[in-house]
Parts: C-alpha cells; structure tokens; sequence
C-alpha cells in the first residue's frame, strides 16, 4: 500500500504495519489507522503517522527511556478491546507510547503524555488511549532536565 504524508511524502506500507484505533486519538476520534515510522536511527522518537490524514502525526516515544518507574494502571482502561488473550501473554505483548510535546523554539522543554498513553498490541495492530485517572500522572511531564548537552542533542534528533 503507498501513502501520501506531508512529512514524509510517499511511503509504502505492508498490511502488517497498519494500526487500527477503534476509538481514535483523544480529539481525532476520525482518524484511526496509523503506522509508527521510526524518526532517526537509533532516536528515541517515533512519528505516530496518520493514514487518515497526510498532515496528522505525533511524535511518540517509549515512557521507561524517561521514566524508568513509569507505572501505569490501564487494564480498566484497556477491558473493552477485543483482544482475545490471557492476561500474561496479553500484557506481556503490550507496546506503551507517550504523545510528545516540543515547544517551537524550545525543543529541551518538550513534555511528554504520560497521563493519556498510547497501548498498541503488536499481536493484533490494534492501538487505544488511555486515560489514566489514578496514579498522579500529567500530560505535561518534563522528559528532560536542563541539560545543555542533552538539550543539544535531542534538538538535532526532532528536527525533521
């Protein structure tokens, strides 16, 4: 399948890499197939690329890079999806993402979503968002401390 993005412009895609939202993102209920492109080799970030819409995609990225004690309750939150699986197996091929944040002009103050993560299940190419109401969570945590070198460097990293 090849698809029209605004960043990337055309890529093609396999069905396999197709991930369907039933429910969308929190305000694009209307959007809900999307592939994770990878940002750079070996960067921590990802683009969340919408299939629905060309100009649609978040930069995403793994919460424990950051967070290392980043523990999110989302079963209750996760119990409406169909995904057929034991428990132990079922969490154990689950992929959490959160929705990143970089102010124009300021990128070593970029804060992540940790209170709405993104759960993809690899197994089935389903996704949803949760939304965490416990555990103290906010959808602007810092991702980095002020680092110059590290501010630096993730600068390089997000300019796309």
């Amino acid at each position: 399948m090849k698809i029209q993005t605004t960043r990337f412009g055309q890529i093609i895609l396999n069905d396999k890499q197709v991930i369907d939202m039933p429910h969308g993102m929190l305000g694009f209920s209307e959007h809900r197939r999307y592939v994770i492109i990878q940002n750079k080799k070996d960067s921590p970030f990802f683009w969340y690329q919408s299939l629905d819409d060309p100009d649609l995609a978040f930069v995403i990225t793994r919460p424990y890079l950051f967070k290392p004690d980043y523990n999110p309750q989302i079963k209750e939150g996760l119990a409406h999806m169909a995904w057929h699986m034991d428990d132990t197996q079922f969490f154990k091929s689950l992929e959490i993402y959160v929705v990143v944040n970089i102010p124009r002009g300021a990128p070593g103050d970029m804060t992540g979503n940790f209170m709405g993560p993104l759960v993809v299940n690899p197994l089935c190419q389903q996704a949803v968002q949760v939304v965490l109401s416990e555990g103290g969570y906010s959808h602007k945590t810092r991702l980095f401390v002020q680092d110059k070198e590290k501010i630096q460097k993730i600068e390089k990293e997000v300019a796309v």
